[in-house]
């Protein structure tokens, strides 16, 4: 008689398999999810700065043709105060100002303008104020205050060009 041999062939994975490829795809994600987390929260602050940093050339134009920006005080009262073009964000507080934007002495050269996270933003940035002044010279500043770190809030968030205390 001859002797016979099956060949047996593995078929699927065995669970220790299994049970490794688990265990890194929970390692990648324990470190790729506060990653991801870190640069939505960061990408959030700089789109608002830059939002709220575009008003700076309407700004200029009302102030070279004479004009005054219109705060929520005195917006409609004088012809020659002109609405600054603010037309809200889905990342900052609606109830902060008006539209979500809070101008401080728009009738002056010297003035500031503010917007506060809110909505949409992430909770770790909700609360920060951003403001963008202007001194009597026509120099432009940006700063921000606020952030709560144990809301998650990292000085890392806060761009260059916008200071954070």
């Amino acid at each position: 008689m001859k002797n016979i041999q099956i060949n047996h062939a593995q078929k699927g994975f065995t669970l220790i398999e299994l049970m490794i490829v688990v265990a890194i795809i929970g390692i990648l994600a324990a470190v790729a999810i506060p990653q991801y987390q870190d640069y939505t929260a960061r990408t959030q602050v700089s789109r608002v700065v830059g939002e709220v940093n575009a008003l700076k050339s309407n700004a200029e134009s009302i102030f070279n043709n004479g004009g005054t920006v219109a705060t929520a005080d005195n917006l409609g009262v004088n012809p020659r105060q002109i609405n600054i073009g603010w037309t809200g964000s889905n990342l900052t507080d609606p109830g902060y100002g008006v539209n979500g934007l809070q101008i401080d002495r728009g009738d002056q050269a010297d003035m500031a303008w503010s917007v506060q996270l809110g909505q949409d933003a992430s909770s770790a940035v909700r609360g920060v104020t951003i403001t963008v002044s202007r001194s009597l010279a026509g120099a432009y500043s940006c700063s921000m205050t606020g952030g709560d770190p144990t809301a998650g809030w990292k000085d890392s968030y806060a761009p260059a060009s916008c200071e954070h205390s």
